[in-house]
């Protein structure tokens, strides 16, 4: 983690009472609560930036062309999916 900084936070002493509440049923400090929650935060701001960002460069066509293209031909009786590699998810049949 990079070196800390001070900032001066002025907090509505309500708020500060609840935040100080909530600490102590957490088991932390008023100031890790705080940078927890200014972190969640930033992350949310970020990931929706991200994917308003993925949504410009989207092409709905190509991705609609995809998803009604004809697809291959049936299984056939016997055919199972390969055994899969440790650490993989899912179910085999």
């Amino acid at each position: 983690m990079s070196i800390a900084s001070n900032y001066a936070l002025r907090l509505p002493a309500s708020l500060k009472r609840e935040l100080e509440k909530v600490a102590r049923e957490d088991g932390t400090s008023l100031n890790q609560l705080i940078v927890t929650a200014v972190a969640e935060k930033l992350s949310a701001l970020r990931t929706a930036d991200f994917f308003e960002e993925r949504r410009k460069r989207a092409d709905v066509g190509a991705a609609l062309e995809v998803m009604t293209r004809k697809r291959g031909e049936t299984p056939r009786d016997g055919d199972v999916a390969p055994n899969r590699t440790a650490g993989a998810t899912g179910s085999s049949s």
